[in-house]
């Protein structure tokens, strides 16, 4: 497995500057003359190679489930990371594509990526579909679908709800909200959170609680009226507590190193580095909050630009067995999307899945809806003055 630190390319460029390139292309091509031109150059754009390169969120690649799939292919996997949907997108744009098979975007981006035109449709043929579990395939096919064909598949589900350190406090499903992050005395200067989730976390606490009904936040997606209306009043709140937070994170290590390095007893984080740690015997829990916990889907797309295509079907092929299904989820940290794969998972890793969901916890998940085109946009910028307020 290699890891690149940015993508092959001379450079961001503009986006007129890329819809100008891929006119072109498309033009040449079509008419025949970039052919005649160039030969040598498409020749080696379109050529397949024994290599797969994949724009991957930092750990749901899992080394071992790569090192397994070049040993029985041959075909090596060249990841480069991203920590957010934010930076794939940029990633994707500084090159239109090129220089990346395949990417990693969560189920909740598709209006995004559609009006992007940076993927191009997956070859549901060439898919074992039947090996997904049912609700995680419909979220993509649900959202994924335009002009008649997919463009993504799940990989990996999890959550983001609350982590703690167990030898530093004690918390039981019933008391456990997000409330606890913004008001209770022995959390104070002690807190950490992502800036926009954080405030979808407060909102949810807020209108569980009656201080600002918001449909468990939903109206948020309405109309971006709507959203700005409901956003000011939880920036407002989140502003006037923000001496509680000792660190805002942007990545699964920064998570670990809040816990382990920098004073935070509790927080709102994703489920896989609070989990990650307790399967190494470290003091650390992770719950669903009563509110509900925030639950994502991240599965996989084919760059508009992708020169190794049988290599990413051969790459499917692998990963769509209940075996490999269960060595995603154990070196993820998340849960696989695949049928049957908690069959191949320890027994431990069963026990933190039942403790992080208690009682009714999976039935209160708090799924991403479709964002709007203007919503994500909307939300970095109150994210943004919650960080530098």
């Amino acid at each position: 497995m290699t890891y690149k630190t940015d993508a092959q390319s001379s450079g961001p460029k503009s986006s007129t500057g890329l819809l100008d390139r891929r006119r072109f292309l498309r033009g040449g091509v079509a008419a025949g003359t970039f052919v005649a031109a160039a030969p040598a150059f498409l020749r080696q754009a379109r050529a397949s190679s024994g290599e797969l390169n994949i724009l991957s969120w930092t750990s749901e690649i899992p080394p071992d489930v790569v090192e397994a799939f070049t040993a029985k292919t041959g075909i090596r996997v060249n990841l480069t990371p991203f920590s957010s949907n934010e930076e794939l997108v940029n990633k994707l744009q500084a090159t239109f594509g090129e220089g990346f098979d395949l990417c990693m975007p969560s189920f909740n981006r598709a209006p995004e990526f559609q009006f992007l035109e940076v993927l191009q449709p997956l070859d549901t043929n060439r898919i074992k579909l039947d090996a997904f579990e049912p609700s995680l395939l419909k979220a993509s096919t649900d959202l994924w679908t335009w002009d008649g064909k997919l463009h993504h598949i799940p990989h990996v589900w999890g959550s983001e709800g609350m982590a703690w350190r167990t030898d530093m406090t004690n918390i039981t499903y019933d008391t456990l909200s997000y409330g606890l992050l913004w008001e209770a005395p022995e959390y104070a200067g002690k807190v950490q959170m992502r800036t926009t989730s954080g405030l979808l976390g407060l909102g949810l606490w807020l209108d569980a609680s009656g201080k600002l009904p918001t449909n468990r936040m939903l109206d948020t997606y309405k109309d971006e009226a709507t959203m700005r209306k409901i956003y000011d009043e939880i920036l407002a709140y989140a502003i006037a507590h923000k001496s509680r937070i000792k660190q805002f994170w942007d990545s699964a290590d920064a998570t670990r190193s809040g816990f382990a390095e920098n004073g935070c007893v509790i927080g709102e984080t994703w489920d896989g580095p609070a989990l990650a740690m307790a399967k190494l015997g470290q003091p650390v829990a992770y719950m669903a909050p009563k509110e509900g916990a925030l639950a994502w889907i991240d599965g996989f797309s084919m760059s508009g630009a992708a020169r190794n295509i049988d290599q990413a079907y051969a790459f499917f092929d692998f990963l769509l067995t209940p075996e490999t299904g269960g060595k995603v989820a154990i070196g993820s940290h998340n849960n696989s999307a695949v049928k049957g794969a908690d069959a191949f998972v320890p027994e431990l890793e069963k026990k933190l899945f039942q403790a992080s969901y208690p009682a009714d916890a999976l039935d209160k998940l708090w799924r991403y809806p479709a964002s709007p085109s203007w919503f994500v946009t909307a939300r970095n910028e109150y994210a943004e003055k919650f960080k530098v307020s």
